[in-house]
């Protein structure tokens, strides 16, 4: 049965598009090493307007031809298919799909030519993979002549973001949904951490936990590899390896989310291993969640990012000053930005289908409202490294980020992850839960 939305998807594309043809390629397979794959993901562009996810596929969207709708896909293959699984194949793109036209993904370089006819404008993003680039200029190559029998051919290349990525930048009540339940998944995962980690343990086992239940919920994988980073690792914003036994005193920061229906969660919690706050480890925590629910308040339609922003480094700044991490006054500490000493990211981001999702932040060079729909994240942090000799010994190693996923809506914001602890006394309450 075809799938109404993605219908829908396209049709308000084409409409956006005005005349012309968009040429979308799927994401290809990757290598691992030697005959091994990575495990496949569809490119989100493509699956955002079909649903479809084989790999060597092919979409071409169009406003000049009869045929709107037409996919270039892997034919059937019964010996392939024993190896790797079902294939949609040609009939099945338009019985299953809703294709006026497919094709088999071979013919692509003999028939584009003909989707690129009368096209004047064609909606491809050149530049990202040189294979594709080489098959759709010749495709436009061989399209040109035909201008002398009174053909037109594509003179301009548009990038599909300039459309496509604004359509996904503001979420249906549909994508809402979809991302609620990937936030609910991974709440249930970061609460279970906090009941499961203890000293002597090692971070892959609560990496471990957390993958568990991602899958135990049906989600396809998660959003992003999980950084589970105790004791001095929880100052490496990007730490990866996940190996470090974990000690009492140590505070473990646990950035992870999962993805259901292709949409992403992106939650961060930081909390104590063995159950309580060191008093140095309360009064950096403190801080940031202080940082965080100033730039949650600030997340409403009008304001910007980097308003959202300019909270969380106002209140770290004067927060860094009363410690004893950076000098003051607040004022000049901004304008120099001595915070980014200790805290050196920015404090949100877009959140959709990708992590770090689509859309412009700036228009003309001047950061971008936002609207009801828009969904980001809040995530300051703070990171004292253990070998930092300007830093008061007492906060040496202490690293602390907490990061919630919150709506933009028509009053105000709505914080998707708000069920998860991140007040001290839930977080150290859950910490010690049974």
């Amino acid at each position: 049965m075809v799938d109404p939305i993605h219908a829908e998807r396209r049709a308000a594309l084409l409409k956006e598009m005005g005349e012309g043809v968009l040429v979308l390629f799927a994401a290809g397979a990757a290598i691992r090493n030697n005959d091994v794959e990575h495990e496949y993901r569809q490119d989100s562009d493509f699956y955002y307007l079909t649903g479809f996810d084989e790999p060597e596929s092919v979409l071409v969207l169009s406003t000049v031809h009869e045929q709107k709708f037409v996919l270039f896909v892997r034919p059937r293959d019964p010996e392939r298919e024993t190896w790797d699984g079902a294939r949609v194949g040609v009939d099945g793109a338009v019985s299953e799909l809703g294709a006026n036209a497919a094709f088999p993904v071979a013919e692509l370089a003999e028939k584009l030519p003909d989707w690129l006819e009368n096209a004047e404008r064609l909606f491809y993003r050149i530049g990202r993979n040189r294979d594709q680039d080489d098959v759709v200029l010749r495709a436009i190559d061989r399209t040109r002549p035909r201008a002398r029998r009174g053909s037109s051919y594509p003179t301009q290349i548009i990038d599909p973001a300039t459309v496509l990525h604004e359509m996904r930048r503001r979420k249906t009540p549909l994508e809402i949904e979809l991302m609620t339940r990937a936030v609910d998944i991974t709440g249930e995962a970061h609460i279970a951490a906090m009941a499961a980690a203890k000293p002597g343990m090692y971070e892959y086992e609560i990496e471990a936990l957390l993958r568990g239940i991602f899958r135990k919920h049906g989600s396809e994988r998660p959003a992003y590899a999980p950084i589970v980073g105790s004791g001095p690792n929880a100052t490496v914003l990007h730490y990866h390896k996940n190996n470090r036994r974990m000690e009492s005193g140590d505070l473990l920061l646990i950035d992870a989310g999962t993805e259901f229906g292709y949409y992403a969660a992106d939650v961060t919690r930081t909390f104590p291993v063995a159950g309580k706050f060191t008093a140095p480890q309360r009064e950096i925590y403190e801080l940031v969640l202080a940082a965080q629910d100033a730039s949650i308040a600030a997340t409403k339609p009008g304001a910007t990012i980097d308003d959202v922003h300019a909270a969380s480094v106002r209140v770290l700044a004067e927060g860094m000053i009363a410690l004893g991490l950076i000098e003051g006054p607040v004022e000049d500490a901004i304008k120099e930005e001595r915070y980014k000493r200790y805290y050196m990211h920015k404090t949100s981001h877009y959140l959709g289908m990708d992590v770090h999702d689509v859309g412009r932040y700036f228009e003309k060079g001047k950061a971008r409202p936002l609207e009801p729909g828009v969904v980001i994240t809040v995530e300051p942090g703070l990171y004292v490294p253990a070998g930092d000799d300007k830093a008061p010994p007492r906060y040496r190693g202490i690293g602390v980020r907490i990061e919630d996923d919150v709506l933009v809506t028509e009053s105000g914001h709505r914080v998707l992850s708000e069920a998860i602890p991140r007040r001290t006394a839930d977080v150290e309450r859950a910490c010690n839960a049974a």
